[in-house]
């Protein structure tokens, strides 16, 4: 039996799901946002490490970033309210993209020109001079902390690029609900520890979905946010096999250590080091926050079921991520336990998002967003909420590319850059993206 009636389902309430939620709210229509998990935020965009950075290897990758971070700017007047439990905010720290060889940077720097996207490069000197935490030497490749070599001294000195409009946002979650208070407020109705058991469709329509209990809920759209969920979700949609890119739970681990004295988020920067395979920020409460940029030294840990992998940091990746982290800012405190937390990301082959329409009528996706997409969720649900609605007026996406233009530069973004059709070579094939 038919319990509800929707203009359109969003299967997650993360801050994807949630921006997503807002955007087809906002345009008038009648929303559910359903979750499997006990809260807004409470999945992997509570394990965010929430970077704000600009350094991708496509056009459209990096002008989103860049569309996206003037929203967090402003992120009260975007959503149009400011929520009474408090506001995430941006917090300003600049983002230092280090050198390796061969690698993106005279593509990324000729788009950030292109874009507008203001940046210094800076040469060993340079990078010790504004940064005198961080150690000068080139360590790449990186290397397994039982490596023979992994204490060699360098050889060589680093180089790389410098923007000052980088950052982090202080609270993943709270800006996840930030988005579902703005999603509420224009009618989204949520419904929180509920998991979604079927897609139900036709030959080629999507009709609605079906949850726990059997209960049978109707929409002729059900977007697909589901995170570490994802790919289970489009299989139950009968999607996956026409995906030329797909996505697949990955674990990971961040982890949290106390930062030299003079490395805060005033004096401190975000910083990418695929030389020694890490990126890390400075945190709140004089941390340094510390990830993994997926060197190729390192095993990637695919789950096979996204409701079941550890959840606890481990003694072997805490030391791998912080010892490596160490090499360049030498200053820094090592504990003698893990600090930190472990979640999954729903990683796409390519590491880049799918944002995306589907073969099916009515089904939407958003996936492969973990890792390096978080910052984009202000763009995201305008991104969905433009493709619906290019569906709706009969423009076939896959064959007439429907394009955003951003608020801030004018530019616009090609939503094809982001289909579950494109090529895959087209980026690092890491998390840098």
């Amino acid at each position: 039996m038919t319990e509800a009636s929707y203009d359109a389902i969003v299967i997650g309430a993360g801050v994807m799901g949630a921006s997503v939620s807002f955007e087809l709210a906002k345009s008038g229509r009648s929303v559910l946002c359903i979750d499997a998990g006990p809260a807004v935020g409470g999945g992997s965009t509570s394990s965010s490490s929430a970077i704000i950075r600009f350094n991708y290897s496509t056009f459209d990758s990096v002008l989103t970033a860049w569309e996206a971070a003037d929203r967090w700017k402003r992120f009260g007047a975007y959503l149009g309210m400011t929520d009474p439990d408090g506001m995430a905010s941006f917090v300003p720290t600049g983002c230092l993209a280090l050198d390796t060889p061969g690698d993106n940077r005279p593509t990324v720097t000729a788009i950030f020109r292109d874009i507008g996207i203001p940046f210094e490069d800076l040469d060993a000197a340079a990078i010790a001079e504004k940064m005198p935490d961080l150690d000068r030497g080139d360590f790449y490749p990186p290397r397994p902390v039982d490596d023979p070599r992994f204490a060699d001294d360098p050889e060589t000195e680093i180089a790389g690029y410098y923007t000052d409009e980088g950052g982090f946002i202080d609270d993943p979650m709270r800006a996840a609900q930030n988005f579902m208070f703005a999603a509420r407020a224009h009618g989204t109705e949520l419904l929180l520890n509920t998991e979604v058991t079927a897609i139900r469709r036709t030959d080629t329509a999507v009709l609605g979905i079906t949850i726990d209990g059997g209960r049978e809920i109707d929409a002729p759209v059900v977007v697909n946010v589901g995170g570490p969920a994802s790919r289970s979700l489009n299989e139950m949609a009968g999607v996956l096999d026409e995906m030329n890119v797909t996505s697949r739970p990955m674990r990971q681990e961040v982890h949290v250590v106390e930062a030299p004295a003079t490395w805060t988020t005033d004096s401190g920067s975000l910083v990418s080091d695929p030389g020694v395979g890490v990126y890390f920020r400075p945190g709140l409460g004089g941390t340094v926050l510390i990830g993994s940029s997926e060197p190729e030294c390192d095993e990637l840990q695919w789950a096979d079921d996204h409701r079941d992998f550890n959840p606890n940091p481990t003694p072997e990746l805490f030391e791998a991520q912080v010892l490596r982290t160490a090499r360049r800012m030498p200053e820094l405190r090592i504990p003698l336990a893990p600090v930190g937390l472990a979640d999954l990301y729903d990683t796409s082959e390519d590491w880049a998002p799918l944002y995306d329409k589907t073969s099916l009528e009515g089904f939407f996706m958003a996936c492969g967003t973990s890792g390096n997409q978080f910052k984009n969720a202000t763009m995201v649900g305008t991104f969905i909420r433009a493709l619906v609605e290019a569906a709706a007026a009969g423009q076939d996406h896959d064959v007439d590319p429907v394009s955003v233009v951003g608020d801030a530069t004018g530019k616009a973004i090609d939503l094809s850059a982001f289909s579950r059709l494109r090529d895959k070579s087209n980026t690092t094939n890491s998390v840098l993206g």
